[in-house]
């Protein structure tokens, strides 16, 4: 049994997986989803369930998410068919680590199928982002079987030691803290939908009608969203530089049909080769008129850097040559334990969270902005924990991502796959039917008879999430998907 447990208040809860099955449904978005080098239409969305034995007997747990193309390695010579078998293959590899394996508590087991993957992912070649991605997937399942099993909410089995959680043993700076000292303790009812503005998306009305209607009953244009959903956040992907224009024209929607109080985050995509090309986009920027009037709206810049150059010495002289720079987060760069720290020693303000790059690595990295936080002062630049998306579905994937969010006192989040998806018509009726029942504050049925997400006032509800043992109340019936391996 691997002893690495921490964390205090009760008991840990000992595990040992049993089981664990793969499966895979394929999906087709409503709407082409640009974001830097990628278009994503037709993509893989792949369940892991898991069954967990604890001193309560067997629970069962299971995971989920999209394999999507060019956002775990972002290698444009590369097919995506390749990189979607790749995909499988290092969930495979999680899947097959994860039987029999053994902890003191789910953190410790989670460490411990690290180690293991670390290790096959040195010898297969693959990098710490997509190595990462398939333990992760088995560490959600194992975290929701364990809630299950102690009859508990993901946020308090964090908070009161039954996981182990120790964020010490993540960051040694919080050697001696645990997660009561830093998370919040307020229940969160709601988050902010901070809506997906990608690089191919439809404006206008007519920008819609130039390109062909679908008339499925969801909005098809970022004018017809903010209508809608009354959207007030927002997110808006920004290529290498030469889309100024089109940046210019999403805020004018957005000003012209949000309510006053709107708000937006840049996404750079990994777009940007050196330090300072980055600079010089802000340089354009700041010369343009229209933008005066929109930067105080900025909430922060999303990983403007490509991953190769983003923790660099060059961008670290940078920041610090840089003073008045906007307020910076990494996302793609956030694959390891030690990513977090290194960034905010080369000038960033903090990183995202979202479950596809670890929840108890997240969980840690709340400890570390927040303790950073107490520490820095009045009058230093905050420290941000950002709510970002992989295109997050139901029914599991996106209810867990959520119940992680609201744990960690996100309160805004990126949220796409309700808009770029149909929805959750594409699953089982009997899915569709228990999701309405079980997280009726998440879901509402629409005119054509399946369940898509209830955006209202711009908000995502969290209650029914945050109540659940982590995201989702009830089983899932997986036979009708593809088993694999």
């Amino acid at each position: 049994m691997a002893d690495m447990s921490g964390g205090g208040g009760s008991r840990p809860l000992a595990v040992r997986v049993e089981e664990v099955a793969l499966h895979r449904a394929e999906l087709r978005t409503r709407i082409p989803f640009r974001y830097g080098i990628a278009e994503m239409r037709d993509v893989p969305h792949v369940f892991v369930r898991v069954v967990v034995r604890t001193r309560h007997g067997a629970s069962e747990g299971i995971a989920a998410d999209l394999l999507p193309p060019k956002w775990f390695t972002k290698d444009p010579a590369r097919s995506v068919a390749d990189e979607v078998a790749e995909m499988q293959a290092v969930v495979a590899c999680a899947c097959a680590g994860a039987r029999g394996l053994e902890a003191r508590s789910a953190f410790a087991w989670w460490r411990a199928l690290a180690t293991q993957q670390k290790a096959e992912a040195e010898r297969r070649g693959w990098p710490p982002l997509l190595s990462g991605f398939g333990v992760s997937l088995l560490e959600r399942a194992v975290i929701e079987a364990v809630a299950r099993a102690e009859g508990t909410t993901f946020a308090r089995a964090l908070r009161d030691g039954t996981f182990g959680f120790d964020p010490g043993a993540v960051h040694e700076s919080l050697a001696g803290r645990v997660a009561a000292d830093t998370l919040p303790e307020a229940r969160t009812e709601d988050v902010f939908a901070r809506h997906t503005v990608g690089l191919g998306d439809a404006l206008t009305e007519q920008d819609v009608e130039a390109d062909g209607r679908l008339d499925d009953g969801l909005p098809e244009s970022l004018e017809a969203a903010i209508r809608r959903y009354e959207l007030r956040h927002f997110k808006i992907k920004i290529g290498g530089g030469g889309d100024l224009e089109r940046l210019r024209r999403v805020l004018a929607v957005i000003d012209r049909s949000a309510e006053s109080d709107w708000c937006f985050s840049l996404d750079g995509n990994e777009s940007f080769r050196s330090a300072a090309a980055f600079r010089e986009l802000w340089r354009d920027l700041e010369n343009e008129n229209w933008w005066a009037s929109s930067k105080r709206r900025l909430l922060f810049v999303e990983q403007p850097w490509h991953r190769d150059v983003a923790l660099s010495d060059d961008v670290a002289a940078l920041s610090s040559d840089w003073p008045e720079r906007p307020p910076m987060v990494i996302d793609e760069s956030d694959a390891e334990t030690t990513s977090l720290p290194r960034a905010l020693a080369s000038g960033y303000d903090g990183t995202s969270h979202k479950n596809c790059k670890g929840v108890f690595k997240g969980a840690a990295n709340a400890c570390l902005l927040a303790w950073r936080e107490r520490e820095r002062g009045a009058g230093a630049r905050p420290c941000l924990l950002t709510g970002e998306d992989l295109c997050n579905l139901g029914p599991v994937a996106l209810l867990q991502d959520l119940a992680a969010q609201a744990a960690l006192g996100v309160r805004s989040v990126e949220r796409n796959g309700h808009h770029y998806f149909r929805g959750l018509s594409f699953w089982p009726e009997s899915t569709q039917r228990t999701m309405l029942e079980e997280h009726g504050d998440l879901y509402r049925k629409t005119d054509y008879g399946w369940p898509t997400l209830a955006v209202e006032r711009g908000r995502v509800s969290v209650r029914s999430v945050a109540a659940a043992p982590f995201g989702r109340s009830g089983g899932l019936d997986l036979s009708a998907f593809e088993r694999v391996g």
